[in-house]
């Protein structure tokens, strides 16, 4: 019988550990070379952090005995905040009964490149009707 676990992020800047308001933050399932499934998006507040997300786990006596299911499901996390570089999380540990909290440091971008060296552009040609 399936449990349920939860998952929250805590976003910050530097080892001060300063908190980031705004960032976006997208929980995902799915092997690294798979399609993904979005599992939800999140703001981080002023605290950095964002609200649950509910996951769908294994029961927590599934992962008890040797050879048997592990007791954790897994998901990715991605993050993103204006002035930070983007940073990905894969294979995110959440168990049954228990909330996690994953800690997420991004990184500030350079101030003296212009933000069109940051993004990734692409142009779509026209059809022939």
């Amino acid at each position: 019988m399936a449990s349920i676990g939860t998952i929250i992020t805590r976003i910050y800047a530097s080892q001060a550990r300063l908190p980031i308001q705004g960032a976006t933050v997208a929980f995902t399932q799915g092997a690294a070379n798979e399609r993904q499934t979005l599992l939800a998006v999140r703001v981080s507040d002023a605290n950095g952090q964002t609200a649950p997300v509910r996951l769908t786990t294994p029961s927590q006596s599934q992962g008890t005995s040797p050879g048997g299911e592990t007791p954790y499901a897994l998901c990715n996390i991605w993050a993103e905040a204006p002035g930070y570089e983007y940073h990905v999380i894969q294979g995110v540990q959440v168990f049954p009964g228990t909330e996690t909290i994953q800690e997420i440091e991004l990184t500030p971008l350079p101030l003296t490149l212009p933000n069109h060296q940051n993004t990734d552009t692409a142009q779509i040609t026209p059809q022939e009707l």
